[in-house]
């Protein structure tokens, strides 16, 4: 069974017809969350979807996305500098520790993985401020785009905005895997469905036993529908939004999604997609992996269910203070770009509603993390929290090839930036993730700064 957004809002838009305008709204219970699907098409940015994709822990940005090259910065200039790129105390026999250049002007670090055969595609956003060193708060800055009120999030996630302005018609508009989500001012509809791995999201699919029959069941489902049409829970918010959410999950199961997301299964597409993610056959725990989730993420927007997914990079923990930064950092991060770069080619391989362009040209990737490491290697051979960031973003509207800002070369600090132009400028800004998460929205027809980010777009992110 497939899902087919554009004949469900046909089939929406067809019923309201025959019944008749504002009278068929009404009859079909006033602009709920069906009347939602039929307008779907006609919000601005309405083509856009988005995969949030987090690496725990605090990168290391001289491994990944804003590297050194050895050569320019090492021992001997130190002193001046305050820059160590340390490559050469890498633990890992056979892999080129070296900065790596691309056809596309950018550089990346030893550890980018295949993101490098997408660097025309990519923008790379560097010099940013997290403002703080602790992980929840960087954490919950990314996500939400504001300062957290100590280590408490303030705001709904930039990927609630997102779902709210543009999900309305999904099935799930927004799956969150293992990342925080956060809803306090949008729809009930726009709330994640927070999910572990990938069976923790079958078993959400799937109905569980029910000692009733389907008769009563039908029965209870009509009691409780014409209950909500009733004066008082009508005005009760409370009631409207747990009315939806029930319709929401009713929808959910109904749909029977389970089948889409069961990747061990015994068939030629699920192992096409294991082949091409790099899944296991069997074992469970083969579905708790970065690869898993990367999956998961382009099945549920191709297969018209999610508009926004978040997904977590690493199953091990960035945090290396200690000499696992020698053995640990680098590798897994080249797992997550690996698993971000297989969905890059998923998506640009595949067609998006006959349009004749692919999904990677209507999907915006974003990856993130809560901040950086420390240029420098401390005493224990492993690196700190350092407020300076960067991120990465591909896809639908991203202008590739492109490096906007750019982090010091003393200290590897945040610089100004002009958000036009995205080159450091001393009349610019500091770049911030409500910068980004700012972007994101207007690129997605969120023109007006509702979320309250008091920033202005990059515009230099999208042509």
């Amino acid at each position: 069974m497939a899902v087919h957004r554009n004949s469900r809002r046909s089939f929406l838009r067809s019923s309201l017809l025959a019944l008749g305008g504002t009278a068929g709204l009404s009859a079909m219970g006033g602009l709920g969350p069906l009347a939602g699907l039929a307008r779907a098409d006609a919000v601005p940015g309405a083509d856009r979807y988005f995969v949030f994709v987090y690496f725990s822990g605090g990168w290391d940005i001289l491994l990944g996305l804003d590297p050194r090259d050895p050569r320019d910065f090492h021992s001997g200039n130190l002193s001046d500098t305050l820059i160590q790129p340390g490559y050469e105390l890498l633990d890992d026999e056979g892999h080129i520790t070296d900065i790596i250049s691309t056809n596309a002007g950018i550089k990346f670090g030893p550890y980018i993985g295949d993101i490098a055969n997408h660097a025309e595609k990519v923008a790379v956003v560097r010099g940013m401020s997290m403002e703080t060193l602790t992980h929840e708060a960087g954490r919950r800055r990314f996500i939400t785009g504001k300062v957290p009120s100590g280590l408490l999030a303030r705001g709904s996630s930039g990927a609630t905005w997102l779902a709210s302005h543009l999900g309305q018609g999904e099935l799930i508009p927004q799956i969150s895997v293992n990342v925080e989500s956060y809803n306090v001012d949008q729809p009930s509809f726009a709330s994640a469905l927070k999910v572990s791995n990938v069976p923790d999201l079958l078993r959400s699919l799937v109905p569980g036993a029910s000692g009733l029959g389907t008769l009563e069941e039908r029965q209870i489902d009509e009691l409780l529908a014409q209950a909500a049409l009733c004066p008082n829970p009508e005005d009760s918010k409370l009631w409207q939004a747990s009315e939806q959410a029930r319709i929401g999950v009713r929808n959910m199961i109904e749909a029977d999604l389970a089948d889409y997301f069961d990747f061990q299964a015994n068939t030629p597409e699920m192992e096409a997609l294991r082949d091409h993610y790099g899944i296991a056959a069997s074992g469970s725990s083969a579905l708790a992996t970065p690869e898993a989730q990367a999956a998961m993420a382009s099945t549920a927007l191709k297969r018209g269910i999610s508009r926004v997914v978040s997904i977590r990079a690493n199953t091990q923990s960035l945090d290396t203070h200690y000499d696992n930064w020698t053995t640990d950092q680098g590798p897994i991060q080249e797992r997550g770009w690996n698993a971000i770069s297989r969905i890059i080619e998923d998506l640009e391989s595949s067609e998006y509603e006959n349009t004749g362009e692919s999904w990677l040209d209507r999907t915006t990737i974003v990856a993130f993390s809560e901040f950086s490491r420390t240029a420098r290697v401390n005493a224990n051979t492993g690196r700190d929290h350092s407020l300076t960031n960067a991120c990465l973003l591909v896809g639908g509207g991203v202008t590739g090839g492109r490096v906007i800002g750019a982090s010091s070369d003393v200290g590897m600090e945040p610089t100004a930036t002009d958000l036009a132009t995205g080159m450091q400028s001393m009349d610019g800004e500091v770049v911030k993730p409500e910068h980004v998460i700012r972007s994101l929205m207007v690129d997605a027809g969120i023109e007006d700064d509702v979320a309250d980010l008091r920033v202005e777009p990059i515009g230099a992110l999208f042509g």
